[in-house]
This record gives structure tokens, C-alpha cells and sequence, in this order.
């Protein structure tokens, strides 16, 4: 195992009624700005729960965070803030407005052109707004961890950023909230959380069963959830598990003491940034691809997750490292979730222009061993066509 440092200092409320407990989680005396997507977080009654729970603070509303939060947007969130002198932040949504509000939790005080927060990853954030969230989206796990994408469209650039500034005070997560998502929003949470996990665990050995366990456990919850979340959309248990399963994902632990690879995210973001593609989706079309392309150095652990994710343990290796990426690419598939480009309706035409992306954003030596250049990203791309 490596040596690593485990610090999470979220506070999880978990459970169905949970809102109110706003009331006691954030100061008496704070101004508040809630931050919001669309219009369901108004249509469902969230907004109102927590105007609510909140009415006895000063509490200011900023919507229309898109799915991609933009730095453009954003930016208009951080002059409000400045404005008004906002000094609590309450984001209400999804992993777009959770990572939105980080931003904005950064950028506040920042005595430069915020930017550079995205332009050094979070390394410049020396400090930032206090910030909890109410969780509508199980998916990118944003709620209990310090990282975040933010998307500049006038660059169309998307950039991750983190700090160990940026975890959320607190995050309510109440699975009931969950029950009128859109197919398609649930199908794309389920196929964020698993790519997280794979990216943490399908690298190689590293003498650390207790995470390979965790690991494995959770795509397993999410393989047979998966399908129970799309067709029994008003089961609370199924959606309670895949919200816990969302947020453990990516909150540090599975992580703790193993390479992580993280390419398949990094030429999504791109795909997402040059044409618009949802998250879920360019993962989607991407890991199968990336597996395949790189199964000599992941050998060991492709040979691990056909055993023990997918209960193959017959044939050659060969045969078993294939049909396990085989049946990573069906299981999103059968969740609604197309895995080739042409499915979007994306051609030869692209490849070019998203490998410039990669190298002006620097992502030119990425995976666990650094070994993934443009031109292995050119290969991965090709083959995703």
C-alpha cells in the first residue's frame, strides 16, 4: 500500500426529512446565498423546504447553475456575493451546482483574477467561503469530497480544480429528493460512480485488499441497482443505497493508498467542453476503450475485476479480460447510456481537435504510470468512434 493522508471533515445528514435540520447546521447569524440549477429544484418543493428551514436567516437566491457550471455564470454568483457580503454558501442540487459553489466558495475573496484557481487546479485558493450542501443527484460525489470541474465556455475549456479548502461543511442527503429525476439523470449518476470507482481501482496491485474490497463492493451495489433505480424509481431503499454508493465513490476512502488513473475522465471533459456531450455520457465511451487499449498494464487488475465484478473465471486471460470489458460496455448500454461517438453523431472529425485540448490544458502524460500521451489518447479516440 502507499503512504497516503486521509482527511474529510464533511458531515453527512442522511435520510428522508433532513432539510430541516438546516436550521441547526448553518450560524444563526449568517447571510446566506443558496445556489441552484433549473427549475426543479422550485418545481419539487426543495427550494421551498429549505427557504423554510432557513427563515430566520438573511438568505439571498442564485439560480440557472447549468449542468456544466460555467465560469461565466459564476462569476455573476461571486459578485453577488461580494455585493451583498454573503458569508455562507448553501449549494442545492447536483454535482454541477455543488462544484459551482466551490468556486464560488474560492473565488469570493480571491484577491487575483479567479481564473487562476482553475488554471492552477485549486493549488492558489488559500482560502474560502463556509459551504454546505443539499444533495437532488447522486452522482459525481462532490458532496463529501474537495474537488469540482468548472467549464469557461468563451475558452471551452473544462478544468478540474481541488483543495483541502473546498469540502463542504455539511451535505443533507435525502434519497426521497431523488425521485423525480429523469432516466437519463439517474443512468448518467450510475455511470459517474462507477467510472469513479473504476478509475481508483482498475489501475495495478498494490497490496491494498481492504480498498480493492470497498472497491469491488460498490460496483457491485451499482451493477445491481443500476437497473432497480431506472425501474422502480419511487423505491426508497434502491435510491437511499445509490445515493450512499454515489457519495463514497469519491469521498477519499477508496483512494486512500492506491495509483489512480483518471485519464478517461480527462479526454471526457474535453469531449464535453468542444461538444457538449453529458459527463456520464464521454465516460461511458470512453473506459471501455481506455481498458482495451491498455490491458497489458493493467493486466493483473483486468484479470481481478472479471473475477470478482463479474464472475468470470473461466476461458483464457485474454478471453477474460475481453469479456469483461464487454460486459462494462453492456451494463451501460443497458442503462441507456451509448458508448461509441458516432452515437452522438461525432466523427473522424474530432479526434484532432480534442487531442490540441488535451495538450493546451496540459494533460499530455496522464493514468497511473503517466505513460498515456496524446498519442495514446489519439488511439483511444479513434477506437471510440
Amino acid at each position: 500500500m502507499l503512504n497516503f493522508d486521509f482527511y474529510n471533515p464533511t458531515h453527512i445528514s442522511f435520510g428522508e426529512g433532513r432539510i430541516a435540520e438546516l436550521d441547526r447546521l448553518i450560524p444563526a447569524n449568517a447571510r446566506v446565498l443558496v445556489l441552484f440549477g433549473g427549475n426543479s429544484a422550485q418545481r419539487t418543493g426543495t427550494l421551498a423546504e429549505v427557504q423554510s428551514a432557513l427563515a430566520d436567516r438573511e438568505v439571498l437566491l442564485f439560480g440557472g447553475i447549468e449542468p456544466n457550471p460555467s465560469y461565466e455564470t459564476l462569476m455573476e454568483a461571486v459578485a453577488l456575493v461580494r455585493r451583498e457580503a454573503v458569508d455562507f454558501l448553501l449549494a442545492v442540487g447536483g454535482g454541477s451546482v455543488i462544484d459551482g459553489t466551490k468556486f464560488v466558495a474560492a473565488a469570493a475573496n480571491y484577491a487575483g483574477e479567479p481564473w487562476e484557481i482553475l488554471q492552477s487546479h485549486g493549488g492558489k485558493v488559500t482560502q474560502a467561503l463556509p459551504f454546505g450542501a443539499v444533495l437532488t443527484l447522486p452522482a459525481t460525489g462532490s458532496e463529501m469530497n474537495n474537488g469540482g470541474v468548472v467549464t469557461r465556455k468563451s475558452l471551452q475549456a473544462k478544468l478540474p480544480f481541488r483543495n483541502k479548502l473546498l469540502f463542504p461543511v455539511f451535505s443533507i442527503l435525502d434519497p426521497s429528493k431523488t425521485f423525480s429525476l429523469p432516466e437519463r439523470q439517474v443512468a448518467n449518476g450510475v455511470v459517474d460512480a462507477f467510472v469513479h470507482v473504476v478509475e481508483q481501482y482498475l489501475t495495478y496491485p498494490a497490496d491494498a485488499p481492504v480498498q480493492d474490497r470497498f472497491a469491488e463492493g460498490l460496483l457491485l451495489t451499482l451493477i445491481e441497482l443500476g437497473p432497480k433505480a431506472l425501474s422502480q424509481p419511487q423505491d426508497y431503499q434502491v435510491r437511499a443505497n445509490l445515493m450512499w454508493v454515489a457519495t463514497l465513490a469519491l469521498n477519499g476512502l477508496i483512494g486512500a493508498g492506491v495509483p489512480q488513473d483518471w485519464a478517461t475522465h480527462m479526454i471526457g471533459h474535453e469531449i464535453t467542453a468542444l461538444y457538449g456531450l453529458d459527463h456520464a455520457q464521454t465516460l461511458a465511451v470512453v473506459l471501455p476503450v481506455m481498458l482495451q487499449q491498455r490491458r497489458a498494464a493493467k493486466h493483473a487488475k483486468l484479470l481481478q475485476y472479471a473475477e470478482r465484478v463479474w464472475g468470470l473465471s473461466s476461458g483464457s486471460e485474454a478471453q477474460r479480460i475481453d469479456a469483461a470489458i464487454v460486459r462494462t460496455r453492456d451494463f451501460f448500454e443497458a442503462l441507456g447510456v451509448k458508448t461509441r461517438l458516432g452515437d452522438y453523431q461525432l466523427g473522424q472529425e474530432v479526434i484532432e481537435p480534442l487531442i490540441a485540448q488535451l495538450e493546451a490544458h496540459g494533460m499530455t502524460r496522464l493514468g497511473e504510470h503517466r505513460d498515456v500521451t496524446p498519442a495514446i489518447s489519439r488511439q483511444v479516440l479513434q477506437a471510440c468512434l
